[in-house]
């Protein structure tokens, strides 16, 4: 994949992040579209198939300054600047579009469907606790979880190929995890959508809220990797991200893990810059060690990519190009192979 940070500013200010910036902060930004096309660009010379916009949520709603931007380029939302520019990627690139915007109305999600693989909203807990002063989502409106839920049903019910998942470490207790993984099992359930389930650990970082907050233990992780598992059962898709916990990638394969995320030749993780990629031969090794078969997917899972329901009509022919039978992408453009 590409990491495109399309724009840094946030109305939320949750205790862990360290993407959000306020107007005039270091690393503040709103990308251009010639700067995202030079992006989606070059990430096509170099194989990659997913152009993963991440943004921060609703910023139009508290700085005046990204209002003016969003008004010079002729929008007054930030998700409609973002269908434009998933429009301009589609015409630019042969990459496609996966993305996280935040919570989004059913008005928001089908307009983006029409431009976009597939995309995402970390529901990340159930606890209305952790709104409380001084707690993670303290002062961020768009951590209520209902509006996570909300966001996460409609999606299933415009048939859009969803992944969700949780964040650990952030204050919750163990019954709260589980909560949270049955919720998301229960909209599975009924509308069949979400393609993804990641089990993502707090990292600390200097320059967060959170920053003196206890990092959850390899043993904490495995553990709610196998309960997860449990949980949402021997077909749904289950990752956590491997830069986060480097170096035993065998113990999370075991743990339950089947899927290993978006790596990008070209950008960092954007929301944990101090993380490196892993290298990709050496996610070979350990998948293969332990007798399984390692293969590219796009950004949408092989389940949807061959069901014509779950994607617009016009994207129909550009997934279909690059997938095989399965679903899953034609090892003739899987051009990792080579490195």
């Amino acid at each position: 994949k590409v990491f495109v940070p399309l724009t840094t500013l946030c109305r939320d200010y949750c205790g862990y992040c360290t993407f959000r910036r306020d107007p005039g902060e270091p690393g503040a930004h709103t990308m251009t579209p010639d700067e995202v096309v030079a992006l989606v660009q070059a990430g096509q010379r170099l194989g990659a198939k997913e152009a993963l916009f991440s943004l921060g949520d609703k910023p139009e709603a508290r700085f005046a300054v990204h209002r003016d931007f969003l008004r010079r380029h002729g929008h007054r939302t930030t998700l409609q600047y973002l269908r434009a520019i998933c429009e301009l990627t589609l015409r630019e690139s042969s990459l496609l579009p996966h993305v996280n915007p935040g919570v989004m109305s059913e008005r928001d999600l089908a307009a983006l469907r029409e431009v976009s693989v597939s995309m995402g909203l970390m529901l990340e807990s159930v606890s209305s606790r952790l709104l409380g002063p001084g707690l993670a989502h303290d002062n961020a409106p768009d951590k209520v979880p209902a509006r996570r839920l909300r966001t996460i049903e409609l999606a299933g019910k415009l048939q859009i190929p969803f992944t969700t998942g949780i964040l650990i470490g952030i204050g919750e207790v163990p019954r709260e995890r589980v909560d949270a993984l049955c919720a998301i099992r229960d909209l599975h359930e009924r509308h069949g959508h979400v393609q993804e389930v990641i089990i993502q650990n707090f990292r600390a970082k200097p320059r967060i809220p959170m920053h003196g907050q206890p990092e959850p233990t390899l043993d904490d992780v495995l553990r709610t990797l196998a309960v997860a598992r449990l949980v949402l059962g021997p077909d749904v898709n289950i990752q956590a991200p491997p830069n986060l916990t480097p170096g035993v990638y065998p113990r999370l394969l075991a743990a339950g893990l089947n899927d290993w995320g978006g790596i990008s030749p070209l950008t960092i993780d954007h929301i944990n810059p101090e993380a490196p990629w892993p290298l990709i031969p050496e996610l070979r090794r350990a998948t293969e060690s332990l007798g399984y078969t390692f293969r590219e997917r796009l950004a949408l899972y092989p389940e949807y990519a061959t069901r014509p329901e779950f994607l617009a009509e016009r994207l129909r022919p550009r997934v279909g190009a690059l997938i095989d039978a399965d679903g899953l992408v034609k090892e003739a453009h899987e051009h990792w192979r080579a490195w």
